[in-house]
């Protein structure tokens, strides 16, 4: 089966400017300098996973997710829990899934992966919940955290310990993280910073310059 790449050229140029709360005062944000994401993409996330189409979400605050999803799995492997996702973000996630993490598992484990760990996807909310900070990409629902994978012998990676851990996990981890960056745009992970030390987060963030930043 053939895939297509996202309409990624469709990006609206418009950057917000504003300052907006969402929940308690504790995690105010601010949307300067952010541009929204793309509203079309070529592909059908129902090609790509179990998925759910969404109305557009739009809290009034700079949180807005165009093309929302409810994601239940990508590429055959289930999602621990639902993930709200832009239609930007799923065939990214379904060809890292396909050209990444399956032959690392294979290579690693001798085993396919079955199942993710998801541990935030849309979230109104500011970076790293600081108060002050820009809004984070999981406000576009343009992000989504991986904090493990289940293999199909039931056996368990996590990136909190497995980051640090035995040859295989250790190497497994690395490869996957090193690797999405490029479908993504944004990958954190342990070493980042606090924030970001059990888990990876991979964005689709619309930066002016089109750099990635994989740290």
């Amino acid at each position: 089966m053939r895939f297509h790449k996202l309409a990624g050229l469709g990006i609206s140029t418009a950057i917000l400017a504003t300052l907006a709360a969402c929940g308690d005062a504790s995690q105010q944000f601010t949307t300067v300098g952010l541009v929204a994401p793309p509203i079309h993409c070529l592909t059908d996330p129902r090609i790509l996973g179990e998925a759910e189409k969404l109305d557009p979400i739009d809290e009034g605050n700079g949180c807005q997710v165009p093309n929302p999803w409810r994601m239940y799995s990508v590429a055959g492997v289930q999602f621990s829990q639902p993930a709200t996702l832009n239609c930007s973000v799923t065939q990214p996630l379904h060809d890292w899934m396909n050209g990444t993490v399956q032959p690392a598992a294979q290579s690693a484990f001798g085993a396919r992966i079955t199942g993710i760990t998801v541990v935030a996807s849309y979230s109104c909310r500011a970076r790293n919940n600081k108060r002050g900070a820009r809004m984070s990409e999981h406000g576009f629902g343009n992000a989504i955290d991986i904090s493990g994978f289940t293999l199909a012998d039931g056996r368990k990676i996590t990136v909190k310990q497995g980051w640090g851990g035995a040859g295989g996990e250790r190497t497994f981890l690395r490869q996957i993280r090193r690797d999405a960056c490029g479908e993504f745009m944004t990958v954190l992970g342990p070493g980042s910073d606090r924030s970001h030390g059990d888990h990876f987060h991979l964005d689709l963030a619309n930066r002016r310059s089109g750099q990635t930043y994989c740290h």
